[in-house]
């Protein structure tokens, strides 16, 4: 890593500018896609390690899916807890610990035939998970192209993911290679933390000059993020609600074989893959509103065709068209999120609330389904993210306002800070002091 510092004065007043080599933002970017990978792999495999489950430990889809539940709550709840707290505490020393809470926890889960140990194994690695997308979160938010790096973090845990479902059917049905696989993807980006900053100034310091109390300074913009967080909660819960039922509706209602049924979803993860890479490939173009907007419109089309489908064509193009424009909408909203606040505050709570939705998607599905049949819960689901669209375009359309003002702002700062000092310097030079007499004299 090069560094220039810059020192002013003496003391602990100096002011020091880092100047990092292409090299190191490179390897922070990796040390980032790394921590995503580690993070967001167990949700993306939480079918498989669902599924298994309940061949090994004789469980029921209702028992095995209060054990995912689990591990995604305690995703969430290591985010929440997390907030605010992550410069202080140091993104590379946290992520360190998180990393290694993943490596153990599902490592713990992969070797056991004890359910207890099992749930404690998932309780840890899933707050090992969370405390690892709430860094990425933190440190995304104070970089200046947030929405390209949740791109290609989404890209490589996608491919991670497919790659993983493609393979484990080779390589047996017991559930100990599903959770090794997340274990050891948290064992391989151990090392790349530490390209993370060290601890950091995340707080200011309190009235009065001391320098050794500190304050940490407000959650701006509370009411947008607020709004977003709900909203993203809702908009998450609805997408895992479908997924976790899209295999018996596939099944049972559009009548496909397992094969067939393994050939669709196989599809829709690899539509998953184009999506993420169109979102790369639009990036801020459009801006974020637009892309958020009409991307939930179409999920909801989506969700209603899929579960109201009852023949093959209509099920697999929902299903496959659905996953194409998910992660497409989700890199804008976790961009937005990152855009909230520079110290990645909201960017935390927003993954945290998110996890919450994905961990309740699959008991309200199950619910709907059983209350109202499949086509009145894609109805329900379509009408909820028909809810959630007008909110979050208004908080995307006032950041992008705020932004440009902001940025307008610090514009007219520059230049009024680079004329007034060389004003100032020729009120104050020799020469314009000696032309003053002059000019008097002239003028009399």
């Amino acid at each position: 890593m090069r560094t220039t510092r810059r020192h002013r004065g003496t003391g602990v007043g100096r002011d020091r500018t880092t100047v990092l080599s292409p090299a190191s933002v490179e390897a922070a970017v990796l040390a980032l896609v790394a921590l995503f990978c580690a993070g967001y792999l167990a949700p993306y495999l939480l079918p498989t390690l669902v599924g298994r489950l309940g061949t090994d430990f004789g469980l029921t889809p209702t028992q095995a899916g209060g054990v995912g539940s689990a591990l995604l709550l305690a995703s969430a709840l290591a985010g929440i807890g997390l907030t605010g707290r992550i410069s202080r505490l140091g993104p590379d020393r946290t992520a360190r610990c998180a990393l290694a809470v993943v490596g153990m926890g599902f490592g713990l889960a992969a070797v056991t035939h004890s359910l207890p140990l099992l749930l404690t194994g998932c309780v840890l690695g899933g707050a090992g998970s969370g405390a690892s997308t709430a860094v990425a979160a933190s440190v995304l938010a104070k970089r200046p192209d947030p929405h390209r790096v949740f791109v290609v973090g989404l890209l490589v845990t996608s491919a991670l993911a497919a790659a993983i479902f493609l393979a484990l059917p080779h390589l047996g049905t017991g559930h100990g290679l599903a959770f090794a696989s997340i274990a050891v993807t948290g064992a391989l980006a151990l090392p790349t933390a530490s390209r993370l900053p060290g601890r950091g100034r995340g707080r200011t310091p309190r009235a009065g000059g001391d320098d050794t109390r500190t304050e940490r300074p407000p959650l701006p913009r509370r009411g947008a993020g607020i709004t977003l967080a709900v909203c993203l909660m809702f908009w998450s819960l609805t997408q895992n609600a479908l997924w976790g039922v899209s295999g018996r509706i596939g099944l049972d209602r559009a009548g496909l074989t397992e094969a067939v049924l393994g050939v669709v979803l196989a599809a829709a993860l690899g539509a998953g893959l184009v999506g993420t890479v169109g979102a790369g490939l639009v990036g801020s173009r459009f801006g974020t509103a637009l892309p958020i907007g009409a991307g939930t419109l179409a999920i909801a089309a989506c969700v209603a065709l899929t579960g109201g489908a009852h023949q093959e064509a209509p099920f697999a193009f929902g299903e496959i068209a659905w996953n194409a424009v998910y992660p497409f909408v989700l890199s804008y909203l976790l961009g937005l999120a990152a855009t909230l606040d520079r110290e990645g505050r909201w960017g935390v709570l927003a993954g945290a609330s998110s996890s919450i939705g994905v961990a309740c998607g699959p008991l309200a599905g199950t619910l709907l389904v059983s209350a109202a049949g499949y086509p009145a819960m894609g109805l329900t689901l379509a009408a909820i993210l028909l809810a959630v669209t007008g909110p979050l375009v208004r908080v995307a359309r006032n950041s992008a306002k705020e932004s440009r003002t902001a940025a307008a702002e610090s514009a007219g700062d520059t230049s009024t800070a680079t004329v007034l000092p060389s004003a100032a310097r020729t009120a104050d030079s020799p020469d314009a002091a000696a032309g003053a007499p002059d000019a008097a004299g002239a003028a009399a």
